[in-house]
């Protein structure tokens, strides 16, 4: 018996088993048939169009977004406005991918005889493959459920979890027959936080060869040079350009709690062997170093192969890029 305060936990409870047992009746199902779809989608010339009708239509929207954005060309058609001059975005090449939990739609049904004059292959992930339409298509995946997890069997739930779970293993399927990457999903998403995390790279957010010392300066020089360049630490090079340390201002200040000596030399006050960025690094492999609990930095200076010193990063750059 659930307390009080969890009485409508229950629910949600029996609505997650509803669904994930949904989930092992599809995939189940989908064995027989899922092979000779990938190898379709993959031998298809054109652009995958991904179609349904009410909630069918919104899981096949964001199929059709998934595979769009994940290496396959696709777009969505609305199967109502397909009949009204829409299937014109459809060519000879192309394959269409159905969604139906009934397998009887009639819009999709009346577009059949128009795809096979232009001449697409016809998959369809229906909840009902024993239909006219189901058996007029190239291939149908079997997405039926023993019930919906609406408490009264009624509102779509389990189909439509199950629709969009079939989408995204069609999808994963086809990123890694591809060999689809991280810089290739970064293309397709230049404007958002997970592209630039992708593209961007520590050469794109440096401050260029900015916040650099002499070993021999005066505790007095560094606070100069520290003010000047405002960027919380300088790095501290030979006369060859080599990296020898970095003296951020909380190092100064601790130095001058344990010892207020102002004659101090960089040479004592900086870290030896600091964590380092190439310039390479994507913005992404930064931050995971940045956020280790271990070490956890707010800036690090970026050298060469041959430790040749290149720049600071902060973690506030990464940020900014992160809009």
């Amino acid at each position: 018996m659930l307390p009080t305060s969890y009485a409508h936990y229950a629910t949600a409870c029996d609505t997650f088993e509803a669904q994930m047992q949904a989930l092992v009746q599809a995939l189940g199902q989908i064995a027989p048939l899922f092979d000779k779809t990938i190898n379709t989608l993959l031998t298809t010339e054109g652009k995958v169009v991904v179609t349904g009708v009410g909630k069918s239509g919104i899981i096949a929207h964001k199929i059709s977004a998934t595979l769009a954005s994940t290496g396959t060309p696709s777009v969505y058609l609305n199967a109502s406005e397909a009949l009204h001059g829409d299937l014109g975005m459809v060519s000879q090449g192309d394959a269409i991918l159905m969604l139906s939990k009934s397998g009887t739609t009639l819009e999709l049904m009346r577009m059949l005889p128009t795809l096979e004059k232009i001449g697409v292959q016809t998959i369809g992930i229906f909840g009902n493959t024993n239909t006219n339409l189901a058996q007029n298509l190239d291939i149908c995946l079997d997405a039926s459920i023993e019930r919906e997890a609406c408490p009264l069997n009624l509102a779509p739930m389990s189909s439509t979890t199950v629709a969009l779970v079939i989408g995204d293993a069609i999808a994963a399927t086809l990123m890694k027959a591809r060999n689809f990457r991280s810089d290739d999903f970064a293309l397709f998403h230049p404007a958002g936080q997970l592209g630039r995390n992708l593209l961007l790279r520590v050469s794109d957010v440096m401050h260029k060869n900015k916040a650099k010392a002499k070993p021999e300066d005066s505790l007095k020089t560094l606070l100069i040079n520290m003010t000047q360049h405002n960027l919380g630490a300088v790095c501290i090079c030979d006369k060859h350009n080599k990296l020898m340390g970095i003296i951020t201002d909380g190092d100064v200040r601790r130095a001058l709690i344990q010892n207020p000596d102002l004659d101090m030399k960089a040479t004592m006050l900086m870290t030896r062997n600091p964590t380092c960025l190439s310039p390479n690094m994507k913005l992404a492999e930064v931050m995971s170093i940045m956020e280790n609990p271990q070490k956890q930095i707010y800036i690090a200076p970026v050298i060469d192969e041959d430790e040749q010193y290149l720049g600071l990063v902060r973690m506030h750059d990464i940020l900014q890029n992160y809009g």
